[in-house]
């Protein structure tokens, strides 16, 4: 009898696989197969963990699919039999162990896609919160001032987003959804992709360094959405934070190995940007001993940007598709390249 693991009770309330998924899942695979739950609690924070619980190592023994938050290598070692394996996450770095790459009878799929919506919707407001002078608002809250100069100076920052350039690193499914919604509020687009891709109505794609040189110095806003790779690892180092914009303002829902943040602080303590918004970090926790917590120009969030009641709806719906090709041999939605490595 074949056998799907479902590896997904994550401690986070928000994330634990409900009920009626693994219906769902169940109503989606002919009556010979047997899908096994995991009660275990798993951790499925940032790209997922990189243990397996006994009790999900044991499932995977007889198994032929396993859906997780992350694969970590002691699953694959596990299970011979495996075929396809899935992550519920769209960041699959800590999944690429060898194990994982050395095993091309293994697909290997990920959620990219899932989590767009309420990201981009996260970049939106980190975008207003600057533009608006937001952070001015929370820090006179703070000392129950009314102060209106930030607001009214000539110098004053504050902007409209109508009219100024976004520039997106990394055009996939959060940085299309990012764009959607900046334009529908009169910002002009400039997007950066590895590879050439069809002509986006209202985007001008750039790609290469050339096209990274390009839009940091067009844009007011930038906007990290790639994938964490060889290529893009301190991509935004001291270089490129000295050719952004003047007053340009960075939001990072990418990952944290993605800026130098030494490099980043002390632009940001130099007055060059307008400030940063950001939700990961190179080590999370972020440490408290970070002065990123202390600048004044800078909005922490803790790696929560795809927070949403919607996640299972969608997670659900990518499932229940990919299984329909899998039974059916047909190629699968969202596998990963284990050497591009997204």
């Amino acid at each position: 009898m074949p056998r799907l693991v479902v590896d997904m009770a994550d401690r986070r309330p928000l994330l634990r696989v409900p009920s009626w998924a693994l219906a769902r899942i169940r109503g989606a695979l002919p009556p010979s197969w047997e899908v096994v739950a995991v009660e275990t609690s798993a951790d499925g924070t940032g790209d997922g963990g990189d243990r397996a619980s006994p009790e999900a190592l044991a499932a995977v023994s007889d198994a032929e699919v396993y859906f997780g938050f992350g694969v970590p290598a002691e699953i694959l070692r596990a299970g011979p039999g495996l075929r396809w394996v899935h992550s519920g996450t769209a960041g699959i770095g800590a999944s690429l162990s060898p194990e994982m790459r050395e095993r091309d009878d293994v697909v290997f799929t990920n959620s990219a896609g899932v989590h767009a919506v309420p990201i981009a919707e996260t970049v939106l407001a980190m975008i207003l919160y600057f533009a608006r002078g937001l952070d001015f608002a929370v820090a006179a809250n703070a000392r129950a001032r009314w102060e209106t100069e930030p607001f009214e100076a000539a110098d004053s920052p504050v902007r409209e987003v109508a009219g100024s350039t976004v520039g997106i690193v990394g055009f996939g499914g959060i940085g299309r959804e990012v764009a959607a919604r900046v334009r529908a509020l009169g910002a002009r687009v400039v997007a950066l992709k590895r590879r050439p891709a069809e002509p986006e109505p209202g985007v001008r794609i750039v790609y290469g360094a050339e096209g990274l040189g390009c839009l940091l110095e067009e844009s007011d806003v930038i906007v990290l959405a790639a994938p964490e790779t060889g290529e893009t690892r301190g991509m935004i180092d001291a270089a490129a934070l000295a050719r952004a914009r003047p007053g340009a303002v960075l939001v990072n829902v990418a990952r944290g190995g993605l800026v130098v943040e030494d490099a980043l602080v002390a632009a940001l303590r130099a007055g060059r940007l307008r400030g940063a918004a950001l939700d990961v970090f190179a080590i999370e926790p972020l440490p408290a001993s970070s002065p990123l917590w202390r600048l004044p120009n800078v909005l922490v969030t803790p790696h929560v940007s795809a927070a949403t009641h919607r996640f299972w709806e969608r997670e659900t719906a990518l499932i229940e598709e990919n299984l329909e090709r899998y039974l059916a041999g047909r190629p699968l939605r969202n596998v990963v390249d284990k050497r591009a490595g997204y």
